[in-house]
């Protein structure tokens, strides 16, 4: 028998999404909804079974563009984070170019990626960089602010060191901001990578999408939507995980 807890957590989430593909088939079945406008499930789930549309490729190809644009976005927005936390100066000069970037709209730069990067897996990842990279940024340089200004004079009066500081107080205060930055930054990935797939591709699902919509083949669409859907479920879950992992155990140790 499974406890309470465990079964309101994911069982409540799967039953609801069970509920979802039932009135989704019913809607088809019994609305007389045209299939080229919207496929029932069944038929969704039969297009996997296309020799044509290479999934797993097609898959792979858009989880290396949001994954490694995510890490890129992660890694960079946290290190550039920590370096305004330990310099306000380096954070007075640089913020402000940043937000200027940040004001560009990033389909506007899909084009430039392309003739400077070729088509391909690193043009995609670069828009999916550029989407997620700011409130990872934004997030965890407010957190690293928001320590107690008594906390921080009350170590200083102890003649903590700098790294002390750093590692014991406002790294600890700052993951709530930091996650709460790195759980954004998963979904504006997903839709980074997609977006550059749109703009110009070879491979991957954003790509398969556009050559199938030219047949109205809606239910090749709709799959591929769903492993979209799919990809960032697993990240933002990762990051859901690793924050738990992270916190409590940092909660517990303090």
């Amino acid at each position: 028998m499974l406890p309470p807890d465990t079964v309101r957590r994911y069982g409540l989430p799967v039953l609801s999404h069970l509920a979802l593909i039932l009135v989704w088939y019913l809607a088809v079945a019994y609305g007389h909804v045209p299939k080229f406008i919207v496929p029932s499930p069944i038929a969704t789930a039969a297009s996997l079974g296309g020799p044509n549309y290479h999934w797993i490729s097609n898959t792979l190809v858009t989880a290396s563009e949001i994954f490694g644009g995510y890490f890129l976005a992660v890694v960079i927005g946290v290190a550039i984070a920590i370096s305004f936390s330990w310099s306000r100066t380096a954070e007075q000069a640089a913020l402000p170019i940043l937000v200027t970037f940040n004001m560009i709209p990033k389909v506007a730069l899909g084009p430039l990626f392309i003739v400077w990067f070729s088509y391909g897996i690193m043009p995609n990842m670069i828009m999916a960089f550029a989407i997620s990279f700011f409130p990872i940024l934004l997030n965890t340089a407010r957190g690293f602010r928001e320590v107690e200004p008594e906390l921080l004079e009350l170590v200083r009066s102890l003649h903590s060191s700098k790294w002390q500081i750093f590692t014991k107080i406002q790294l600890p205060s700052a993951l709530p901001y930091i996650f709460s930055g790195m759980k954004v930054g998963a979904i504006l990935a997903v839709a980074g990578a997609v977006v550059g797939e749109f703009l110009g591709s070879a491979r991957g699902l954003g790509y398969l999408m556009l050559q199938v919509q030219v047949t109205l083949d809606t239910a090749a669409m709709f799959m591929a939507v769903i492993l979209i859907t799919a990809l960032g479920i697993v990240l933002y879950g990762a990051v859901l995980a690793l924050e738990r992992l992270t916190v409590v155990r940092d909660a517990r140790v303090n």
